[in-house]
């Protein structure tokens, strides 16, 4: 993502935390906002009476609710020479009837001239997410926190960044992947390579990369550039299949447009996962240590990485201190639940991701479940000062696996 790319998408955003009385003027018949200091920062007095075409999103670490509707920012007393009175008018709708007392209010003025109004669900990690990835202040404040610029991504977090954007229907960036699209048509056959292939690909196109020194930056840029490059050519064959169309002898064929969109979404979502994995497995090569990836446990259990290996784990004699299992999630929520079922040897287990600002609530439930969550370093400074105590980086990790591997003596196949 180039710097000033969220400049690029919004004009400028106002955010806050509803008070009571806010969240109950969103779910009553009032349905108006006073125009206060930021909001006629960020829409301006000089145009008189505007009706915006509005996007409401409610999002919460368990739903998404998108409605579609107009907004009208207008001088209530227009005619009066000596005095103004702007307001906001907004519609019922579900997302307005879910608002609560704390939960964040962000309004985002597009550069398309349409608006975006976000709820964010109170003490949730998408809440934290959006304060983090817009630079709204974390108090509370009766006025809107008003941003024209933001800040830049250009520091490693680019991946992570579009991860959130795309969560609100911005398309991450993706103009690098322009320069290869010549290359991966030619490669790959005007077809998408196997997953392994595609991230080995993607590796190589990064030459500045150090994964033995430096294996935190090194999983970033390798997400990053993989996702980009995917992007890139997804868009090109998405191209060619609508200007195919879908018409059989019938006339339109609704079904087979369904079929092929629902199998964009699929792949989208299931490479993600394999990438990471893919990714992670070639830093353990590296670093010169032994694993099994997605190995048969019990209950019919595929935690995605075991060390030393999946015969080490089924050995009794083997100590169970010696044993660690990895479970690697690009993104999590709710999701992380899923390992603690996973590798009954292994008491304490950890969860490599590279979700943002996770909520409070959940690392304490993580925690609890002797869960230990693992982050490229970079993401740590999305967490609060009191989480990255506890957080593990990459290398951090990899330094404790070898030294398990190193105390125990444990040699594959031997």
């Amino acid at each position: 993502m180039k710097i000033g790319y969220l400049s690029s998408c919004f004009a400028g955003i106002a955010g806050k935390r509803l008070s009571k009385v806010e969240a109950n003027l969103l779910c009553s018949n009032q349905h108006e906002f006073n125009g206060d200091r930021g909001l006629r920062t960020l829409l301006g007095t000089g145009n008189g009476r505007q009706r915006f075409q509005t996007t409401f999103l409610y999002m919460s670490d368990l739903e998404v609710i998108h409605r579609e509707g107009e907004m009208t920012w207008y001088d209530a007393r227009e005619k009066n020479l000596s005095r103004t009175e702007w307001r906001l008018y907004f519609p019922t709708t579900d997302v307005m009837l879910k608002a609560k007392e704390k939960d964040t209010l962000i309004i985002c003025r597009k550069t398309d001239g349409t608006l975006l109004v976000i709820i964010a669900q109170s003490g949730d990690t998408v809440e934290n997410q959006l304060k983090w990835l817009f630079g709204i202040r974390q108090e509370e404040q009766s006025e809107f926190d008003v941003k024209d610029t933001f800040p830049a991504c250009n520091d490693g977090l680019d991946f992570v960044a579009g991860i959130i954007l795309e969560q609100i229907g911005i398309e991450p960036d993706c103009a690098v992947g322009s320069s290869y699209l010549e290359e991966m048509i030619s490669k790959f056959g005007g077809s998408f390579p196997s997953t392994r292939e595609f991230s080995e690909y993607a590796r190589n196109t990064l030459d500045d990369v150090d994964s033995v020194s430096d294996p935190d930056d090194s999983l970033l840029r390798w997400m990053e550039r993989e996702e980009i490059l995917f992007r890139t050519l997804e868009r090109h064959m998405v191209a060619k299949r609508l200007k195919q169309g879908f018409v059989s002898e019938e006339g339109v064929d609704v079904d087979d447009f369904i079929r092929f969109s629902l199998s964009v979404q699929n792949r989208r979502k299931s490479r993600a996962g394999h990438a990471f994995e893919n990714h992670v497995e070639k830093l353990l090569i590296d670093h010169g240590i032994y694993s099994s990836r997605n190995p048969v446990v019990e209950k019919n259990k595929h935690p995605d990485f075991l060390f030393p290996d999946i015969r080490a784990y089924y050995d009794r004699s083997f100590s169970a201190s010696c044993l660690t299992m990895l479970g690697v999630k690009s993104t999590c929520k709710d999701r992380w639940r899923q390992i603690l079922s996973e590798a009954d040897r292994i008491e304490r287990k950890h969860l490599l991701t590279l979700e943002a600002a996770i909520s409070e609530n959940q690392t304490e439930e993580m925690k609890a479940g002797r869960i230990q969550l693992v982050l490229p370093e970079k993401i740590h400074a999305t967490y609060t000062k009191e989480q990255q105590k506890w957080l593990y980086s990459v290398e951090g990790f990899l330094n404790e696996v070898k030294e398990r591997q190193n105390i125990c003596g444990w040699v594959p196949g031997i």
